[in-house]
This record gives C-alpha cells, sequence and structure tokens, in this order.
C-alpha cells in the first residue's frame, strides 16, 4: 500500500473519529434526557398512583403504646416523591438509589439517609450536565429559597441555609443532622466531575414523627455510601463497551461495502436500513461509554 493510500485511510480515520466525538456529546447532552424524560413521565403516574392510593386510604396511626414494625426503604429505582425547586425550574420525581442507573431515571435518595421528611439529614443526588440534567442549575440557590418535596408521608417545605463545594468522597455532607435537613448533591463546576456542589436546607414544615414517638415506622437504614459522590459510577463494565462498539464499526463496515456494490436504484433502500441500524448500535454504544462516566456528571 501507498503512502497515499495510507494518508487517506489515517484522514478517514481521523474524521469518523472526531465525528463519532460529536455525536457522543450530542448524545450526552440531549440524547440522554430523551430516556430520562420517558422514565420521569412513567414513574410521574407511578407516584401519583400512590399518592392518591395513600390519601384514599390514609395508614391509621399506631397508639402511644402500641409496638411500631420496622420497614426497609424502597427497593432502588422506585419513586420515594417529588422535589420542586422553584427558583430554578425543577420539578423531578426522586427515586430510591444512587447507581447510574438509578440516576438516569431521575434525582436518587442516598441509601442510607432519612426519607425526605424524616429527622435527621435526608440526601438527594443528581445530573448537572446529562440525564436532564436535573441539577444544573443548583449553583444559582442562595439562602432562603424553598425546596418542596412531597412524599407518600406529605409535603414537605425546607429552605435552603448553605451552598459549598466537596471534594467527591467527601461522606461528611451525608452525616447524620440534629434538624430534620436536606442535602443534595452534584457534580461541579458544569462539564466536569473535579468537585461536588453541596446545598443543604433546613425544614421549616412539620417533619414526619419516627417509630418510636408512635406514629410512623422507622426504616431500616444501611450506612451511607458515597455512590453519588464518587468519580465512578459502581455497574460499569469494559465488555459492553467493546461488544457494542464492534457492533458499530462491523454494521457500517458491511453496509458501507454493499452500498459501493450494489446498483443505484437500491443504494437508497441500502442507505436508510444502514441509517437505521447504525443509529440503534451506536445509542447503545453512547449508553454503555456513559456507565463510564461519573455518576452525577
Amino acid at each position: 500500500m501507498s503512502w497515499s493510500h495510507l494518508a487517506r485511510w489515517a484522514g478517514g480515520l481521523a474524521v469518523a473519529s472526531g465525528v463519532l466525538v460529536l455525536l457522543f456529546v450530542a448524545y450526552e447532552l440531549w440524547g440522554t434526557s430523551i430516556t430520562t424524560q420517558l422514565h420521569q413521565d412513567a414513574l410521574r403516574r407511578q407516584f401519583d398512583h400512590e399518592l392518591a392510593a395513600r390519601t384514599t386510604h390514609p395508614t391509621r396511626p399506631a397508639s402511644p403504646g402500641a409496638s411500631t414494625s420496622v420497614t426497609a426503604q424502597p427497593p432502588d429505582g422506585q419513586p420515594i416523591g417529588t422535589l420542586d425547586i422553584p427558583e430554578i425550574g425543577v420539578d423531578d420525581v426522586v427515586v430510591q438509589g444512587t447507581t447510574s442507573s438509578d440516576l438516569e431515571l431521575g434525582p436518587g435518595h442516598y441509601p442510607g439517609t432519612p426519607l425526605p421528611g424524616q429527622p435527621g439529614n435526608a440526601a438527594i443526588a443528581g445530573h448537572r450536565t446529562t440525564y436532564l440534567h436535573p441539577f444544573f442549575n443548583l449553583g444559582q440557590l442562595v439562602p432562603g429559597d424553598p425546596i418542596v418535596v412531597t412524599t407518600t408521608a406529605g409535603r414537605f417545605v425546607y429552605e435552603v441555609t448553605s451552598l459549598h463545594t466537596v471534594q467527591p468522597t467527601d461522606l461528611a455532607v451525608l452525616a447524620p443532622t440534629a434538624v430534620p435537613t436536606l442535602t443534595l448533591t452534584t457534580c461541579t463546576p458544569p462539564y466536569s466531575a473535579a468537585q461536588r456542589l453541596v446545598v443543604q436546607a433546613t425544614l421549616v414544615s412539620p417533619a414526619t414523627p419516627t417509630a418510636s414517638q408512635g406514629t410512623v415506622p422507622r426504616a431500616r437504614r444501611p450506612p451511607p455510601t458515597t455512590a453519588g459522590l464518587r468519580p465512578s459510577s459502581v455497574d460499569r463494565s469494559i465488555w459492553p463497551v467493546l461488544g457494542w462498539g464492534g457492533a458499530v464499526a462491523g454494521c457500517t463496515a458491511v453496509w458501507w461495502r454493499l452500498g459501493r456494490r450494489r446498483r443505484w436504484f437500491i443504494k437508497a433502500p441500502i442507505a436508510v436500513v444502514a441509517t437505521v441500524a447504525t443509529a440503534v448500535l451506536l445509542f447503545e454504544f453512547f449508553q454503555s461509554i456513559a456507565a463510564w462516566l461519573p455518576t452525577s456528571f
């Protein structure tokens, strides 16, 4: 092979790599939002149904002297309530869990912290630039701004008290607090995962009583984790990246060669099929790469 051929192949590879990077950026900024919005719509319907059922058939409070059962927190990925921050236009369903797969659905509640509205430090993580970027403008909040969380236990109003930046593995922001607190975390600065932005707010409406007060069962909580703070997600794997990447390359090569050899009047159908197939494979390929990004990026 001559140097001119090598130069053309190298140039083509460079162009293809550049296009792939641009497509991945577009997927991260806009494509991920499409899937998250679909999940949010389904979660909203599910939570509204649970809220209506709880309103129609309320749980009878336990008598002061009665024993109370200990219940587990909701399964990962299930809705626990809605988060409304009027000052920055946030109105999302919060799910249980902060792994990358949980945060693809919406803001996630840290396992091991109280549920919103309960005494202690309830913590929620959310994406800053991808997956509908619910916390993109979190840094614009100022002390005194309201944050409203609605769960099946009630509607709870918090007021922002502080904003600060911490390292991705700083567990101190999840530590228990003497007063009912809401902690929100996300990556900072925007488009980077170098640090974490932390917004803390204090409950200004009545808290949900704990089991020791004889009304609401206390949740059994594991120790807090750093899943929403650390720079890497916990459910990543290299094999999906290699598999989907190989499929994209193979599909592109096969359809390109077939398109060159077929007659002109059947090239258009081949191009349509190739475009659809490659787009589907690219979507899966980009999803596998996204799992390697920081959890709340």
